[in-house]
């Protein structure tokens, strides 16, 4: 026999290592050496005392894959020794090493390759071909939000046209930037020209930050190891605009509109914005309320009553009322709120069989300023905004500014102004911060003014 496996004499007990010993007429080596396999010497001692107890330890379950290696070695070495090989110890070493760790040799070939294919990627890869790849990838849900969620429609079509401009520069320029192109001197020359198409501070903020996302997410997938866009000068700014909300006069003027001068497409499009009031959300769930998000429970309580016969005491009285809210799972973050339903939002739902029919939102845009309009909501409301790098100031008609997102406002204004704690207003809002949810509230000082006076009297 060519080779034989043992373990050092006197072990007798723990796990020590297997050693094989190669021999032959054709060598003029008697090879040793390690297998690079451990076992446990008790079991091994017991299994070579007798063939019926080798038998047995060899058809043991966690014993099977040790001597499927050991018959393997036996067979490469035994291959070679056929063939007339001499065999060196480096040559039996190789020869055993190669089956005793084929899968950590497998993975860390498998390792190799990837990497050498991911550099060879990065070699041929460059940033407009990342921007392509990652459009499509956030189209076709392979790649997904920090949130692990799919990205939302109305997200893929703004993130297209932030880097449409990054596109729209480079044609400017008559060049095409790479990723080691993305510094400082790019960021000047990028936001000028941004600010020369009479973009606002906001806009030219969201290219200036998507383009940083593009950057970072190649930078994590080996694309590149350009940091300059790091710099803390490297900024997408954004400033607060002056947006409007609704008052509860102007929405019942909007509701007293005469559904004899809408079109049934208004008038859908008036009860599908008053739902994004009410509910104070974001167009893409108010605008998509289906019958299964809508539940009701029975409220119960005990209440003392005055005892009719008994005067001056008192009776315990059940009493119940009935809740019905509104499940919605927040398309953008993926956050779940329960929203209480108004008398107001009831009345909707209820028009409908709680099924209302889905409307394009740019038809609810269109359609709710002509309503606007109707209702008399043609007061002037000097906006600010900055663009092109300068403050100006226009007067433009309410009714003229109201759209899809100004229901969300208005609501989380008006309960803000009816004296809700802003950490119940989150609640339904779904906002993570009070910092961000007060983004949202547009009260006036007017309307802060009299809050404070109807809540202390201090001010009476």
């Amino acid at each position: 026999m060519a080779l034989k496996f043992y373990i050092k004499k006197g072990v007798k007990s723990g796990m020590t290592p297997l050693f094989t010993r190669i021999r032959s007429s054709k060598m003029t080596a008697d090879l040793r050496m390690k297998t690079g396999i451990e076992v446990d010497a008790r079991r091994w001692n017991a299994g070579n005392s007798t063939p019926n107890a080798l038998s047995n330890y060899r058809a043991s379950e966690d014993a099977k894959p040790m001597f499927a290696k050991l018959d393997a070695i036996d067979q490469a070495i035994t291959f070679q020794l056929k063939q007339g090989v001499d065999l060196t110890y480096d040559q039996a070493s190789e020869i055993i090493e190669s089956i005793v760790f084929a899968e950590e040799l497998a993975a860390k070939k498998a390792a190799e390759e990837e990497a050498r294919r991911k550099e060879e990627e990065a070699k041929k890869m460059s940033l407009n071909k990342f921007i392509d790849l990652y459009l499509k990838e956030i189209k076709n849900g392979k790649r997904q939000s920090d949130r692990g969620k799919a990205f939302a429609p109305a997200t893929i079509i703004a993130i297209n046209q932030t880097l449409n401009q990054f596109k729209g520069f480079q044609k400017k320029a008559k060049r095409e930037f790479n990723f080691d192109d993305i510094d400082l001197e790019f960021y000047n020359e990028y936001t000028a020209y941004l600010k020369k198409r009479n973009y606002s501070i906001n806009s030219i903020g969201k290219c200036v930050k998507q383009l940083k996302t593009i950057m970072s997410l190649a930078e994590s997938e080996g694309y590149h190891t350009n940091a300059k866009y790091k710099d803390k000068r490297f900024k997408g700014t954004r400033v607060d605009v002056d947006t409007i909300y609704l008052t509860r006069e102007e929405l019942e003027k909007i509701m007293a509109v005469p559904a004899d001068k809408l079109s049934p497409g208004k008038q859908l499009a008036r009860d599908i914005f008053m739902i994004g009031v009410w509910t104070a959300q974001r167009v893409s769930d108010y605008n998509d309320i289906r019958p299964e998000d809508i539940h009701t429970s029975t409220k119960r309580w005990i209440e003392d009553i005055p005892d009719p016969e008994h005067p001056g005491q008192t009776t315990a009285v059940i009493k119940t009322k009935e809740i019905t809210y509104i499940d919605i799972r927040q398309k953008k973050t993926g956050a779940k709120v329960s929203i209480p339903c108004s008398t107001e939002l009831k009345q909707i739902l209820e028009k409908y069989n709680y099924n209302v029919p889905h409307l394009p939102d740019q038809d609810i845009n269109r359609y709710i300023k002509d309503i606007g309009q109707l209702a008399g909501l043609t007061e002037e409301v000097p906006i600010e905004s900055t663009k092109g790098g300068k403050s100006t100031i226009e007067r433009i008609p309410k009714y003229k500014l109201i759209h899809t997102h100004t229901a969300r406002r208005t609501g989380a204004t008006l309960m803000y102004l009816a004296g809700i704690d802003i950490y119940d207003i989150m609640k339904v809002t779904g906002h993570a911060s009070p910092e961000i949810l007060k983004k949202y509230i547009k009260a006036d000082n007017l309307d802060v003014a009299e809050k404070l006076s109807d809540k202390y009297d201090y001010f009476n």
